[in-house]
């Protein structure tokens, strides 16, 4: 590592390594110097490349001196990146005179601004990097990241410290140093858009080819290839210019916001939230807004639709920070479940719920870009680079034909010197029945479907009020199943209104009462006090709740089985639970228990304070909520399309794993024949180590099909599935992360042949999908976009269901919510993988074609005219790769898939055999022309005698005429060779046109079939015109008819073998399949190891055991990547 190099978290995607490095003054002038000799040509090059720039300019320093900095990612790509220090002056601000060095200019002791302004100067050493501000802290000697407050505050230094806001100064020392809040994106002016598009360096090669084709004459072939690079080059700035107003619309509008903003020393006043700065105090108002950053929730409540981070337009009930006073970070105080404090960018505030003591106010978190928004737009500013094989494999070949060019180029020297010359389930859900317990006992079960209204008791309360729903426009708004749920109970729901306000109920609550249809209650309502939300990781949520015109405060619980039942008090849980359970999960049905405890306190409890463990322990367990989730239409059919295809599919929910199971077994995603093993995996216990075990899922009758939120997973795989063992495992998210962290030699085994995982939380959906992808698959993630952000950012290929603005975290975005839309985009991305290679192939052999053809004119010196290479260039090569790739795809999908390799033996094999046909056919032209009788060296017969009359036959020295000019152009070679050049590029395009099995067949392409037609008509007649204009134009010599019916015969000759060698030959999957069978070649993924491994061992599948880990010291821990990021 170079000197003054550090590792940091800097960039968005990668880590990078700085390196320090500080301007020398003889070596700037030295450059200068440089660039003037060279006519800016150095400093072209150093516009490519900025690491040379600073390498020439700058020497090596440690960071504290450097002046610029040169940054490298670490991944693959080794990219460097040029920034320069500035320093921010804090002396203007006219700061009160500290005493002491070691004084304070943020209360906060432990924020790096304190550590990063040098005194007395009052300066701030900064970079900027990825919109991203970073500050040169002098304790530790790095630069740190500014715009948001420090993670490792306690909620008690959150209160505390921030509770009463920021001084005046402290407000515009944090404005300076942190930048304004404010997610700016530049309309980037067009001078500027074209300037760099016009250095890049194709069109600077283009400038040097023009200069090089001017100089020799070819001046009409010049400026056709200037006007089409003004096309290209207007289109590409017009199409920047658009997308750079479009984001700045996007975000734009959020930059101005007026909010209401609390000092220490000037009170609450109206500003723009561009001044808002991390640790200020957001008043929230009624009304509805956007939010202008990050911000913790310190007191009262509010609902919020994240839609724009989820993609679901849901509404989100936020709870304040608790008021604790452990040292704990604030973030791992709350667990996972900090969000619920935490309003984020860009989400819209629908409902706020003050408290008694005052307004709803939130600690300004995180500014700008640090924003959860900003972490979105600069997902789109800065986007991952992907290192397909494609692109590398691409340079490869380009190197190649660079090469040959070299030659050529020699060739053409030598020559001179000797002769002077790219989810499965419905929507709703609908309610099915109630098990109720009542004395560690099951009770009947109440059927939704009879319409008998649902008795009063404590499953009813719950049913009633453990829910998020909101009034909102006199309309019920919230999640779907907890409509559903609310509306069984044929209860109705309102705001606390005066009355209630009177009887004690806090005003922000909502209250819910027996509608009409209702069954008798002995309640007047229930009022919603305080909610515990909802997560995935908690799996569960609570409320508690007080009944109307009493003191009575209960606590209700609702979430997945397993999770509501570990806080339940043992004796009150039947003992058939897990019996029961697994009788309607196996069937499909999505199951919900329901939990219930009486608390015991007083009025004067701070109910925003008390801690969720506290509360949610000893409950009761009360019973079952059935519910069912039928299968999409779409689905079974989308997924039995994708088995025939041989594309396996892996489903990964949020559910219950029993019931994953048999939405697997109805979809067609597991076969009625094959086996389900089921793996439970647990956690070391005191001297038991962890241990798994393998249990065969007994077949049950299938009564009904239903699933929750469901994400498909799709990789590629090349195998039939009768030919791999016919068995499926199964596990849950919990059993996962035992694998990954105490059988990591078995989690290749389990995912080559894993088909349901449950339970699986957004960063386990991520891991897993990474894991897939070490297994050498092809991973494709769709899912609706809630808590699947992640899993859709790490897969190859990621579809999202939803239009939001979560659709960015995905490269797809479907506009129909089902998965019609996966095979969809593997057909066409089948097609355009098989259109982008044709295209490559014919470019490539058009080059070597015109190569060819120039080669063996030179060799008498002799070239091709301006317009014939116009004619080959624009009116033959242009308008086909304009439209070849138009072709759709094949409307089936084949059971495997293209070649996706360029350097492959199939398509190098084909442009060298197609080379060898090109080169054979012109050669012989070549050669044969000269021995025709009426062929002369010096030929001077432009226009053709009448029909009556034959050619002359002059000297075949060319002494016929001794006035006539030689011309470099005018020749039977060049007469001959270019009718069989230019009619080759159109046979080479319509060879390359394969159909069937990824596209369809070349002639429903109808613009490009017509258009080959049109070409081979213009082509014939310039053969067959016998017009003295058009000869005279084309500098083509009249040559007798029988000669040119010979060309004909030649091109025909070479269209039937190239159309046998490409279609026949090359093409045929079964030949390729033969050769690899009898060269004993094998796939080289990392999952076809496994599975060849696997099946020759007698022992695997495991079944009826039980396996403990060999050692747990050397734990490997799951890849926490996205854990806490799901949402962005």
């Amino acid at each position: 590592m170079q000197k003054g190099a550090h590792l940091y978290s800097l960039w968005n995607w990668p880590f990078s390594e700085i390196f320090g490095y500080k301007t020398q003054g003889c070596r700037k002038a030295m450059c200068i110097a440089g660039y003037i000799f060279s006519c800016g040509a150095l400093l072209l090059l150093f516009y490519w490349k900025p690491a040379w720039d600073v390498w020439a300019n700058c020497i090596p320093c440690n960071l504290q001196e450097a002046d610029v900095i040169l940054l490298r990612t670490t991944d693959e790509f080794q990219k460097y990146t040029r920034k320069k220090v500035t320093w921010i002056d804090l002396s203007k601000l006219n700061l009160s005179v500290r005493d002491t060095s070691d004084s304070l200019f943020i209360a906060d002791k432990d924020s790096v601004i304190n550590r990063a302004i040098m005194k007395p100067e009052l300066k701030v050493r900064s970079i900027q990097v990825q919109k991203i501000q970073y500050i040169w802290d002098l304790s530790v000697k790095q630069f740190q990241k500014v715009g948001s407050l420090d993670d490792r505050n306690s909620c008690y230094d959150i209160h505390h410290k921030f509770g009463t806001g920021l001084t005046r100064e402290e407000q515009n020392i944090r404005r300076l140093v942190c930048g304004p809040n404010a997610i700016e994106v530049e309309i980037r002016p067009i001078w500027k858009l074209l300037f760099k598009e016009i250095l890049n360096p194709f069109y600077v090669f283009q400038t040097f080819t023009l200069t090089l084709w001017l100089s020799q004459g070819y001046v009409e072939y010049s400026v056709a290839i200037i006007i089409l690079s003004v096309i290209s080059i207007g289109l590409t700035v017009y199409d920047l210019r658009q997308q750079s107003v479009k984001l700045h619309d996007l975000v734009e509008e959020h930059n101005k916001v007026q909010v209401t903003a609390c000092t220490k020393d000037e009170g609450c006043k109206k500003l723009e939230s561009r001044y808002l700065v991390p640790g200020d105090i957001l008043v929230l108002e009624g009304k509805k807004h956007s939010l202008p950053c990050d911000a913790i929730l310190i007191d009262g409540g509010c609902i919020v639709d994240e839609g724009m981070l989820t993609g679901e337009s849901i509404p989100v009930t936020k709870t304040p920070l608790p008021h604790t006073e452990n040292t704990k970070s604030w973030k791992t105080h709350s667990a996972e479940d900090y969000r619920r404090h935490v309003l984020f960018c860009g989400t819209e505030v629908i409902q706020t719920k003050p408290t008694g003591k005052g307004p709803v106010r939130a600690v300004v978190l995180q500014t700008g870009f640090n924003t959860a928004k900003g972490d979105l737009v600069r997902s789109i500013l800065y986007p991952k680079p992907m290192n397909f094989k494609l692109y590398r494999d691409a340079f490869r070949f380009i190197m190649i034909l660079t090469l040959i060019g070299v030659l050529g180029l020699i060739y053409t020297v030598c020559v001179y010197v000797q002769h002077k010359t790219g989810t499965l389930t419905e929507d709703g859900l609908d309610l099915w029945g109630l098990i109720p317990s009542e004395g560690s006992r099951f009770q009947n079960i109440h059927s939704f479907a009879s319409g008998t209204p649902l008795p009063w008791g404590l499953p009813c309360g719950a049913m009633a009020s453990c829910h998020s729903l909101i009034v909102l426009d006199e309309k019920i708004q919230g999640d779907p199943l907890d409509r559903k749920m609310f509306e069984g109970t044929c209860w109705e729901m309102e705001d606390s209104s005066t009355a209630h306000s009177k009887a004690g109920v806090p005003d922000t609550s909502v209250i819910v009462k027996p509608g009409p249809n209702a069954r008798n209650a002995p309640v007047d309502g229930i009022a919603i006090l305080h909610q515990f939300p909802f997560s995935s990781g908690l799996q569960r949520m609570s409320v508690i709740t007080q009944q109307l015109g009493k003191d009575q405060y209960d606590l209700y619980m609702k979430g997945a089985p397993e999770m509501v039942t570990s806080f339940c008090r043992p004796e009150t849980v039947p003992t058939d639970f897990v019996k029961e359970l697994k009788v309607y999960t196996t069937q499909g049905f999505r199951v919900i228990a329901l939990a219930h405890r009486a608390l015991n306190m007083g009025k004067d409890v701070e109910l925003d304070n008390l801690e969720r463990e506290e509360v949610e322990s000893d409950l009761t367990f009360l019973g079952l909520l059935i519910m069912e989730n039928r299968l999409k239409a779409e689905s079974k059919p989308v997924l039995e399309e994708l088995s025939t295809a041989r594309i396996r599919s892996v489903m990964i929910t949020g559910d219950n794993l029993q019931t994953a199971v048999t939405v697997a077994k109805n979809s067609g995603m597991i076969s009625k024949t094959s086996k389900v093993i089921l793996i439970e995996a647990s956690e070391p216990e005191g001297p038991t180590p962890a241990s798994i075990t393998w249990q065969l899922v007994e077949d049950s009758k299938q009564i009904a099909a239903g699933i929750t939120d469901t994400c498909v997973n799709i990789e590629e795989r090349t195998i039939p599935e009768r030919e791999s063992n016919n068995y499926h495992f199964a596990l849950n998210g919990k059993s996962y992360q035992v694998i990954v962290k105490h059988f990591k030699s078995l989690l290749p085994k389990i995912l080559v042949n894993g088909t349901v995982f449950a339970r699986m939380s957004p960063g386990q959906k991520s891991s897993l999908i990474e894991e897939f992808q070490k297994l050498n698959y092809y991973v494709g993630m769709c899912g609706d976009g809630a808590n699947d952000c992640g899993a859709l950012k790490m897969a190859h290929a990621g579809i999202s269901l939803s239009e939001q603005e979560a659709s960015v975290a995905s490269p797809f975005t479907s506009q129909v919510p089902n998965i019609e839309c996966v095979p969809e985009l593997i057909r066409e991305g089948r097609a355009a993988l098989v259109a982008s290679f044709a295209v490559f192939k014919y470019l490539t052999l058009y080059g070597l074609t015109q190569f060819i053809g120039t080669a063996l004119l030179y060799w008498q010196l002799q070239i091709f005219g301006n317009y014939q290479y116009l004619m080959q260039d624009v009116v033959i090569t242009l308008l086909v790769c304009l439209t070849m790739s138009l072709t759709q795809a094949y409307p089936k999908l084949a059971p495997y898939r293209p070649p996706g390799q360029l350097i492959s033996p199939p398509l190098l094999l084909s442009v060298i055999l197609h080379t060898g046909i090109t080169a054979i056919m012109l050669v012989c032209g070549f050669l044969l022309v000269k021995q025709q009788p009426w062929y002369s060296e010096m030929a001077n017969h432009r226009e053709c005698p009448p029909a009556t009359h034959s050619l002359t036959i002059p000297n075949r020295n060319g002494t016929a005429n001794a006035t006539d000019v030689p011309s470099s152009v005018l020749s039977y070679e060049d007469t001959t060779l270019w009718p069989l050049a230019t009619i080759n590029c159109i046979i080479l395009a319509f060879v390359f046109s394969k159909g069937k099995p990824f596209r369809k067949p070349v002639y429903t392409n109808y613009i490009f079939s017509v258009l080959l037609l049109t070409q081979l008509g213009i082509c014939l007649f310039l053969l067959f015109a016998d017009i003295n204009a058009v000869y005279k134009g084309m500098l083509l010599l009249c040559t007798p008819t029988i000669w040119r019916v010979y060309i004909l015969i030649m091109l025909f000759v070479t269209f039937c073998v190239s159309f046998f060698v490409e279609d026949v030959v090359l093409q045929n999957r079964h030949l390729w399949l033969l050769i690899k069978k009898c060269c004993r070649f094998r796939s080289r993924s990392q999952y076809r190891k496994w599975q060849r491994k696997l099946e020759k061992d007698p022992t695997w599948p495991p079944l009826k055991r039980k396996d403990f880990a060999e050692n747990s010291k050397n734990e490997i821990y799951i890849n926490p990547i996205y854990e806490h990021d799901e949402e962005n």
